[in-house]
């Protein structure tokens, strides 16, 4: 019987502190997740330096919570698993220090994980997933779409050329007076509503990269004219014409890289595929085109450490450690081809 690989992973990207302990890649023995959204949504968004604050603040007891909540020692380990980048740099720093402090204490091998991955691999804390496969990323940072052949084999082959679709969301949302965060908020009020708006779909018929940022200007300055002219806007109705631009654009160029890479296995992750607009629509054109969809429940769909945890056991098969200074890793300036 071969031995169980037991991994701390640690998440401080943004604006969650999370920390998990998963076995053997796909067992989840604990995930625990502070959430800041409360402290960030008087600014209407993630402030940088508060984040970092608030990840110092709760670092060492969501540690402890994770094993705790595993029943797992540190003698237990294997190895310890840590966001490395991209993300806020402030943030990144926390984890990175707190899991190169632990991993030297217990004298356990580090494991830098690429944030990306980790999204992409939350769908195999649930699934067993087919090679090769379409990756759709889609969250309030990024808007990527990966192409891989088999475990660790990134390349990415559409990204947005200026704001990431969760981004867009949340600025849409602020407009028409919904609170942060705005993804969410959209969602639910786009039930209520109809696309009486028609907002313009950019890059549709072009290659596999997107473009938010005009689409959101649209949306603003639309508005704007309305407003001036004293017509009455009606919030369900924008937000209803905003999200199905977003998922005709994104529906539409993932459905295309299927097809012209000839994959019939696709993933959507990230913060954003918690959208059920996204997720009905995805689910309806997929079993029409004879596609396997993976998607996330929603509680691995946000920043967590279990989807950490997840990348870390395939690096650790092939024995892809760092040193404490992480020599070979840039968690600063990392390239579109992942690794």
């Amino acid at each position: 019987m071969e031995k169980n690989i037991n991994i701390l992973a640690i998440e401080t990207s943004c604006d969650e502190t999370a920390a998990s302990v998963i076995q053997n890649g796909n067992t989840v023995l604990s995930n625990i997740v502070v959430s800041q959204i409360e402290s960030h949504k008087r600014f209407g968004g993630v402030v940088p330096e508060v984040a970092s604050r608030h990840h110092v603040e709760s670092i060492t007891r969501v540690i402890e919570e994770a094993l705790h909540e595993a029943n797992v020692t540190p003698k237990e380990l294997d190895a310890v698993a840590v966001t490395y980048g991209p993300g806020l740099i402030g943030a990144l720093l926390v984890g990175v220090n707190a899991a190169k402090a632990f991993a030297f204490a217990h004298d356990l091998p580090l494991i830098p994980v690429h944030h990306i991955a980790g999204h992409i691999y939350a769908n195999q804390l649930e699934h067993d997933v087919k090679f090769p496969l379409i990756a759709l990323i889609v969250s309030g940072g990024h808007t990527e779409l990966v192409k891989m052949e088999d475990h660790l084999q990134f390349e990415v082959i559409g990204e947005t050329l200026d704001d990431a679709v969760g981004e867009a969301y949340d600025k849409v949302a602020r407009v028409i007076g919904l609170p942060y965060p705005g993804g969410p908020e959209i969602d639910k009020l786009s039930k209520e509503g109809i696309d009486t708006y028609n907002f313009p779909r950019a890059l549709q018929d072009e290659g596999y990269n997107f473009s938010f940022s005009g689409l959101k200007s649209n949306v603003i300055n639309t508005l704007h004219n309305e407003r001036q002219k004293n017509i009455e806007i009606k919030p369900a109705n924008v937000a209803k014409s905003f999200q199905e631009s977003v998922v005709d654009v994104l529906t539409t160029k993932t459905m295309r890289a299927l097809n012209e890479e000839n994959i019939k296995t696709l993933i959507v992750a990230g913060g954003v595929a918690a959208n059920s607009g996204l997720r009905e629509r995805f689910e309806t054109l997929t079993k029409e085109n004879g596609v396997e969809l993976y998607i996330p429940s929603l509680k691995y769909c946000t920043d967590n450490a279990a989807m950490i945890g997840a990348v870390a056991y395939e690096q650790y098969k092939r024995g892809d450690f760092a040193d404490l200074n992480l020599n070979g890793y840039n968690y600063i300036d990392i390239e579109d081809v992942i690794y």
